[in-house]
């Protein structure tokens, strides 16, 4: 469990002290004013605001931000009014809580089911700050990770709006993490049968795969060292509902999916010609998969975001 001293011991690393000040002068307010409310786990609400606001700090948002995440349900859940936020915290705060006060009164379930994409832009267009969307989808993270506490209905309604909108924007906005979080979180609610199956079916080679991780890792990391290019090569066992999505797309069995893991190199460097040096030596250890090559490197994404894509048949 969070507590707002962990809060500010990870925002003293970043933040100045008159922030951290702000800061846990949003956590004494959010603190008085849902007292006495409780989840739906039987935990205390204050919990819910605290983990958002962890969630916020560890991807070293500014104070603002931070301040506004153990804020985010004051006016919707308790008698606090904006003006009170405004008197407090200065308008820029007030602000920010106004917008996600706004957007938590409308849900994917007033519109028809094949307009999500219209309600991202719905979304987008409320939020005059990015900031908002940011802590939007912080407090889904947070609501997700705790779905297990609702009814099965409201879990199944959750989940969808989570898959159609929220993963979506997070996408959008490249922050990976939050997208496969949600995506993970929600197909274990939207297709449940498909997702216990699937665990189990990936439980099953687990050892088999980690023992597989560590030797593509360990001759990557030797073929790099032969050229002195230095950097940290790092294996992971792919999202579940990204194996899901594969399966449905190709229509292919789970035992015909052979890219069950993705390995990723983080040079020391940040010139460009290292990064092609690099897949040049993924390509010389094993063949790779025509029309699989994405370079994000000439063509950056919208959001900027910036890297190499391949895909190689491995064999150890």
């Amino acid at each position: 469990m969070i507590r707002i001293t962990d809060i500010l011991e990870k925002a003293q690393e970043y933040l100045p002290e008159d922030d951290l000040e702000m800061i846990e002068k949003a956590y004494i307010f959010s603190a008085s004013v849902h007292q006495g409310q409780i989840r739906m786990s039987k935990e205390p609400y204050l919990i819910h605001p605290l983990e958002v606001a962890g969630i916020l700090v560890d991807m070293k948002l500014d104070a603002a931000t931070i301040t506004t995440g153990l804020l985010h349900d004051t006016i919707e859940d308790t008698v606090a009014r904006i003006e009170e936020i405004e008197e407090a915290f200065g308008k820029e705060i007030a602000s920010l809580v106004a917008g996600l006060t706004k957007i938590s009164r409308i849900t994917l379930g007033d519109l028809l089911e094949h307009q999500a994409e219209n309600f991202r832009k719905m979304i987008l267009a409320m939020s005059a700050d990015i900031r908002i969307i940011l802590v939007r989808l912080a407090d889904r993270v947070h609501n997700m990770r705790t779905l297990e506490y609702q009814s099965p209905e409201r879990q199944r309604f959750i989940a969808r709006e989570t898959l159609e909108v929220y993963a979506p924007l997070a996408n959008r906005l490249g922050i990976n993490w939050i997208k496969l979080e949600l995506e993970d979180h929600a197909f274990k609610y939207v297709y449940t049968d498909e997702y216990f199956e699937l665990i189990e079916r990936v439980d099953k080679k687990k050892d088999e795969r980690d023992q597989y991780t560590e030797k593509v890792k360990n001759v990557i990391q030797a073929e790099m060292e032969k050229y002195d290019l230095k950097g940290e090569v790092e294996g992971r066992a792919k999202h579940f509902y990204s194996i899901y999505k594969k399966m449905k797309e190709q229509g292919i069995d789970f035992d015909e999916v052979y890219d069950l893991t993705a390995f990723r190199v983080i040079l020391d460097s940040n010139k460009e010609r290292e990064c092609y040096e690099v897949l040049s030596i993924v390509h010389a250890l094993w063949k790779p998969v025509p029309g699989r090559f994405k370079d994000y490197i000439a063509m950056p994404k919208a959001n900027n975001y910036r890297s190499l894509h391949t895909l190689s048949l491995i064999h150890i």
